[in-house]
């Protein structure tokens, strides 16, 4: 078996992102670094940044935790009658659906589960999760447009939650949300007199985009997990 199916079949991450890890020399074949149309044979040892792989049991039912670097023009429903529906992108062999929405237009970190039970305990505003972004605009970034964004901006007939913003370029700022009304960010620029012209999420509560290319996901660890669902141990 090619090298880069045996990883996604493991559940580690899909085929593109093994190549890249592969060809990153992330990954060791028997403690030596592969090309990337190694074969494994049956008891070959691979491990990955450290740590070796282990490859799913035969029927094992694990639930599926997954990072996506979302691109734009994927567009976050099940619904397998859209075109470009994330389900189809990610083409996982397990059932998975994402937790919340990434707009269309928007790219950048989304989570995709199998796991229905945890999905409104990641989305449930009152826990305060923190979502990051980084927001290219049409015209330049003032302190007045910084304060409004930060203080509530009125839209779909409510304030909006008071939230995390600094400038990081002449026309762009980082806005740090702990709610997810629908286009909140686009509209709440609106109100205040700008176009959003890119979007781009780079964190969810403890999970970050990182080096995770566009188009590729990969397995929540451990530890990311703990960070999202704390009171929890049936992952």
């Amino acid at each position: 078996m090619r090298l880069n199916k045996h990883i996604s079949e493991s559940g580690f991450c899909s085929r593109r992102e093994a190549d890249r890890l592969i060809s990153e020399g992330r990954v060791l074949l028997n403690g030596q670094r592969p090309g990337v149309g190694a074969q494994v044979e049956e008891g070959d040892k691979v491990v990955i940044d450290g740590q070796e792989l282990r490859k799913r049991a035969p029927g094992a039912k694990k639930h599926v935790y997954i990072a996506l670097n979302k691109p734009t023009g994927i567009t976050c429903t099940t619904e397998a009658h859209v075109k470009g529906n994330i389900v189809d992108f990610v083409g996982h062999q397990q059932r998975i659906f994402p937790i919340g929405r990434l707009d269309k237009d928007s790219e950048g970190l989304i989570l995709l589960t199998s796991n229905g039970d945890i999905v409104n305990e990641i989305l449930r505003s009152e826990n305060n999760h923190e979502k990051e972004y980084l927001v290219g605009v049409n015209k330049a970034v003032t302190d007045e447009f910084l304060r409004g964004m930060a203080g509530g901006v009125r839209i779909h007939g409510q304030m909006t939650k008071p939230c995390k913003v600094r400038r990081i370029a002449k026309f762009g700022f980082s806005i740090i949300l702990t709610q997810g009304l629908n286009r909140q960010i686009r509209l709440m620029s609106e109100a205040l007199g700008y176009k959003v012209t890119q979007l781009r999420r780079v964190r969810i509560v403890n999970v970050t985009l990182g080096h995770l290319k566009a188009g590729t996901w990969r397995n929540l660890s451990e530890a990311e997990l703990r960070g999202l669902l704390p009171q929890r141990t049936d992952w």
